[in-house]
């Protein structure tokens, strides 16, 4: 029975192994190839890689170059709008009289050319101090230029004060240094703001009607205010009344106890000038009066209506030439303000 199953057993395993040997060398091919396609698409995620990394560098130069155009640029738009603005400001502070100082390259230049190499000291050690005289000079050169430049500023100075005391000195002390003209008050209401105010547009001939702030309510009542010829001192200089530009001054008689309005010739208009017998008027408008002169105080004491009412000034009378002369309806020696 051994000896059976030895050999049953030795017949069965012969064929076994002859099925067995071919799968073993297809499974062994299959994982050949398998290997080889993992190395092959090892190799092409290796290569896929390289490139990327290139194309990722390439990009990266391009995005910093395109950065590098872009700043240039702009720093060549800064650079030009910084010389635009630096000749805006030489031209305006030549406008305004500041002298230009160029920068003292002479000196640099000299500095420059006094450095000796250090080969030969001995040879060369007394060329500083020669080298030295022209940085003197040149420094002595600036420093005469800037005691010229302030000769200059000083002589300036002068000049301008002397034209400005000119006109100060031509300015007459006398009535003809007051713009009197006749004046319609097209419109009067009273000050928002002041009970003892008017606030009136007056048409002096001109373009526009000039408002005019007056403390008339407590002595003329607003019915004879409107369309009132009047005679105003057009070259006061404009003050401000409780917030409101005034831009004239109403001419009236006055007293402690009583104010009137002083009234021009029948037939008298807008525009008209008053004028007054020897004293010479000028063609055009006297300018505006400085305040701190104090004109219109020195000349208002000379103001005053006459025995009769006529205003007048040193006694003689305000005049509308071909016209007649102005009066206070009942007001006689009192001041005119």
């Amino acid at each position: 029975m051994i000896a059976a199953c030895s050999l049953s057993q030795r017949v069965v395993s012969k064929p076994i192994r002859w099925v067995c040997r071919p799968l073993l060398w297809r499974v062994s091919m299959a994982s050949s190839a398998v290997v080889q396609r993992l190395e092959q698409r090892a190799q092409m995620a290796d290569e896929l890689i390289v490139k990327l990394k290139q194309q990722v560098g390439e990009l990266k130069q391009c995005a910093e170059e395109r950065e590098a155009r872009q700043l240039t640029a702009e720093n060549a738009q800064l650079t030009q709008e910084v010389d635009r603005l630096k000749k805006k400001l030489i031209q305006l502070e030549i406008r305004n009289g500041i002298n230009q100082v160029p920068l003292p390259t002479s000196i640099a230049k000299a500095s420059v050319t006094n450095e000796q190499p250090p080969s030969a000291p001995k040879n060369n050690a007394p060329a500083p101090a020669e080298n030295a005289k022209p940085a003197e000079t040149n420094a002595n050169k600036e420093n005469k230029k800037e005691k010229k430049e302030g000769g200059n500023k000083k002589e300036k100075k002068e000049g301008k004060k002397q034209k400005q005391q000119q006109p100060a000195a031509a300015v007459p002390l006398d009535v003809t240094a007051l713009d009197l003209r006749i004046g319609r008050i097209v419109d009067v209401k009273k000050h928002p703001d002041a009970d003892s105010l008017y606030v009136e547009q007056v048409d002096c001939g001109e373009e526009m009607p000039r408002t005019v702030v007056s403390g008339l309510v407590k002595h003329i009542p607003i019915e004879q205010m409107q369309d009132k010829i009047v005679i105003l001192c057009c070259n006061m200089k404009p003050a401000k009344m409780r917030g409101i530009l005034s831009q004239a001054m109403v001419m009236c008689a006055s007293s402690p106890e009583k104010v009137e309005l002083i009234n021009p010739p029948a037939g008298a208009v807008p525009g008209d000038r008053v004028s007054f017998n020897g004293y010479q008027m000028s063609e055009s408008f006297p300018p505006q009066m400085n305040p701190k002169k104090k004109i219109f105080e020195s000349i208002s004491p000379d103001l005053r209506t006459s025995d009769k009412g006529v205003a007048t000034y040193k006694g003689v009378p305000f005049e509308i030439q071909g016209k007649g002369i102005c009066k206070a309806p009942t007001m006689t020696n009192s001041l005119i303000k």
